[in-house]
């Protein structure tokens, strides 16, 4: 009798707090705003999901701190604001930053030759500059892709390290310098080792000393250590199409271009000297926030580390990041003083998204109406390309070698088309689009384009994707 007397009491006091709390929020704006922020979270289970930390900062204060979900599922230990994520590529503005001040510091200059500092960096008949690398317009191929087509696997240990490495045996690029505008988060490794090279310091001793320390960021570091313990750290996790979540490993040292680990009580601190520079001055951040230009005088809408653009009328500068099932997302609005951080440690997920609903909510009024999206009309599906018969494809079966990153793959007709084998990948599987190309199932292989010699014998092929061009696989020996 007395526990149901418990239990009712319990839910009397539920209700009437739930009211109160509901008649609170209506009185009080900004309980207002959280309680919508809340919503937009609603789908998070707090007792059994990851879930996301979110910071709203505004000229100097905190609007808004809320935590949603578990950091680690198997101990069952929520997110709060101190709780440390691996926030991937928005890694990358605190490398700009660190430019930046070598920059003001006449220590650097944009325009110097990378090779000044890296000389193992091959010579590729053209000059890569500093400022190439802060705006990705280098040329300089993408780790992720190189190296996952050498054998990598993106949940093996990678460490900075073997991102150099490759990086100076690299012989080629995807375009000469300055001519185009792709993402390459090696040239953010090379900047970090830059940093490195001229302070006499590894990254992350300078950057906790000229950066992390000064602006009592505490719980930050640039995590070069793969086995290194972090108190208080989230772990990823992918959602299965069950519903079930999976433990994602997360060996990553990739200084520079991501392996930040950090909390959204220190990236407070850290957006707060965006409007009032305690760290690096006014000049450094003017500078951060400079979009880079193409050759031909172009401008584009990198600057370092941080994406320029507009948003409903008013200026912004913003950037994602994701890595091992971490979803990141900081979004700053300079003429408003106001930003929005949301990091989210599980997959898929879209915080750029959540980033753009908060400052609707909060921005109201300032923002100009939102454009009804122009329907695009769906392309039309190219036509099926012929494959080969089987007689035509037995020429394309061989053993092929990458010397510049150490890779076999052995090409198998197979059932009318042709398989690529690797011995970490398993097979994948190549479709015929056009003459003597292909189309890979990996991402790392999008498009093989077999080369023949002056005779019209196959001698190769060209592997390239998004980041990556243009990757060359001599031919070896004939299938026997």
């Amino acid at each position: 009798m007395k526990s149901s007397l418990s239990a009712v009491l319990l839910l009397l006091l539920q209700f009437a707090g739930g009211r109160l709390a509901a008649q609170v929020a209506e009185n009080d704006p900004a309980a207002k705003l959280a309680a919508k922020v809340d919503g937009l979270f609603a789908g998070i289970d707090a007792a059994n999901d990851p879930g996301a930390a979110v910071m709203v900062v505004r000229n100097g204060d905190v609007l808004l701190r809320r935590c949603y979900g578990l950091a680690n599922l198997e101990h069952r230990a929520p997110i709060t604001s101190s709780t440390v994520f691996d926030i991937a590529s928005l890694s990358k503005q605190f490398a700009g930053m660190a430019i930046s001040m070598l920059v003001e510091e006449g220590r650097i200059s944009l325009e110097d030759d990378i090779r000044k500092y890296i000389p193992e960096l091959p010579d590729f008949g053209h000059t890569i500059t500093v400022g190439h690398l802060v705006h990705h317009t280098s040329g300089i191929r993408d780790w992720p892709g190189t190296l996952a087509l050498a054998g990598s696997r993106m949940d093996d240990v990678i460490t900075f390290e073997q991102i150099l490495n490759m990086a100076y045996h690299q012989q080629g690029l995807n375009f000469p310098p300055g001519s185009e505008y792709t993402y390459s988060n090696t040239g953010y490794n090379l900047l970090a080792e830059l940093v490195a090279r001229v302070s006499g310091k590894t990254f992350r001793e300078w950057t906790h000393e000229r950066i992390f320390q000064p602006l009592g960021m505490k719980s930050t570091h640039f995590h070069d250590d793969p086995s290194e313990m972090v108190p208080g750290k989230a772990y990823g996790y992918h959602r299965q199409g069950n519903g079930k979540f999976l433990a994602i490993h997360n060996g990553l040292t990739a200084l520079g271009s991501s392996s930040l680990y950090t909390s959204i009580d220190d990236l407070a601190k850290w957006v707060m000297n965006f409007s009032e520079p305690e760290v690096g001055g006014k000049r450094v951040i003017e500078r951060m926030f400079r979009q880079g230009s193409l050759n031909n005088g172009k401008q584009i809408s990198y600057a370092f580390g941080l994406v320029a653009g507009q948003y409903r009328g008013l200026k912004i500068l913003d950037h994602s990041g994701s890595w091992a099932s971490f979803n990141t997302f900081l979004l700053h609005f300079p003429e408003q003083g106001f930003s929005v951080v949301v990091l989210m440690n599980y997959s898929p997920a879209n915080p750029g998204r959540l980033a753009y609903n908060i400052a609707d909510l909060y921005l109201d009024g300032q923002l100009e109406p939102q454009k009804t999206p122009v329907k695009q009309e769906r392309a039309a599906e190219p036509a099926a390309y012929p494959a080969p018969d089987a007689a035509a494809l037995q020429e394309f079966g061989g053993r092929y070698k990458s010397g510049e990153l150490e890779a076999v793959y052995t090409i198998v007709p197979a059932e009318g088309k042709l398989m690529a084998r690797h011995r970490r990948h398993g097979e994948i599987a190549l479709r015929p689009v056009a003459k003597d190309t292909f189309q890979g199932a990996a991402w790392f292989m999008q498009t093989v384009e077999f080369t023949r010699d002056e005779a019209g014998n196959i001698s190769g092929f060209l592997v390239s994707h998004q980041r990556c061009r243009n990757q060359r696989f001599e031919k070896q020996a004939r299938l026997e």
